[in-house]
């Protein structure tokens, strides 16, 4: 091989997006070690070329970047506690699930053990790992991400530093994640709808997806409405779709299908509407969901 040296990488968790990553590197010319507490998960990385430790201690020793996949930051922390002393001086990013809160507890820990540590996301599927176009984001150590952004990016070619903060990527995680279970029960329900007619769920997909790129047009005009904190100007108000919901239960009722889901969305709009929004822009259910600051006893004199 020519060219730079690759760097070695070391890969903890090899679920189905951990193999992805693992595979990812092997396949640029990484020399990746590998590990997982299920050994036989390794096999297939093992045959194309990675490495497999035998401890997680002996795989965080052997790479300069460390990169797991776990679960949740809990079982991140756990599976490196053998491996604490060992991380001392070498990068750690960490891509999992989990709140804000997580992260923090995460990145106290590695700083905790003398680890440079990176927090970060995968906003795609394992499939997709490597594709250019394949979104990356990550947050905290700015040095690391700097050193290791050409390894990174074998990852995703969209990778992205969101910030110092250790909390950022997963608090854009779950700001831009939450989208994601009410489009999909958004479309199971207009599946269920059309079985109910005998019709089949493949014929509505070209035009869900329409539908999909109809909200991604609009997306910047909501965030600059509520950047700007004014709804005045509303091309889809709350009024209008608090009416839609009529229909929403003539469909439901029609089709036989369970509308309980809708409860809670129907009671949104209603309080928006009881908060003066009616008239605005859809964009105004913002100010709904924020709930206001916490107050504090006034403090005695002298305090």
């Amino acid at each position: 091989m020519t060219g730079r040296p690759r760097t070695p990488v070391t890969v903890l968790g090899l679920g189905s997006m951990g193999r992805a990553l693992a595979e990812a590197f092997v396949d640029a010319g990484h020399r990746t070690t590998v590990w997982n507490r299920t050994a036989s998960k390794a096999e297939p990385l093992v045959a194309k070329g990675a490495v497999q430790a035998r401890t997680v201690d002996e795989a965080v020793a052997v790479s300069p970047l460390v990169v797991t996949c776990l679960t949740t930051y809990e079982n991140t922390m756990e599976a490196l506690e053998p491996a604490a002393a060992t991380l001392r001086g070498r990068a750690l990013v960490t891509l999992n699930s989990g709140a804000p809160s997580g992260a923090r507890r995460m990145a106290a820990w590695a700083l905790g053990h003398g680890a440079r540590h990176l927090d970060g996301a995968i906003k795609n599927v394992p499939s997709a790992v490597g594709a250019d176009d394949t979104l990356l984001y990550y947050a905290g150590d700015r040095t690391v991400f700097d050193e290791f952004a050409p390894t990174l990016r074998v990852l995703g070619g969209d990778t992205v530093h969101l910030g110092s903060d250790p909390d950022l990527a997963a608090l854009y995680e779950m700001a831009v994640g939450g989208t994601l279970l009410p489009a999909l029960v958004g479309f199971f329900q207009g599946a269920a709808a059309l079985r109910a007619r005998g019709l089949e769920a493949a014929s509505m997909v070209r035009f869900t997806t329409k539908w999909f790129e109809m909200i991604n047009s609009v997306l910047p005009v909501f965030a600059d409405e509520i950047d700007r904190g004014d709804y005045s100007d509303a091309a889809s108000s709350v009024n209008l779709f608090l009416e839609g919901a009529a229909h929403d239960r003539e469909l439901t009722e029609e089709a036989n299908l369970d509308a309980e889901w809708h409860r809670p969305f129907h009671d949104l709009l209603r309080r928006a509407v009881e908060a003066g929004h009616g008239d605005h822009s859809i964009s105004a259910l913002t100010e709904v969901l924020r709930k206001p600051a916490p107050t504090t006893p006034d403090q005695p004199l002298g305090a």
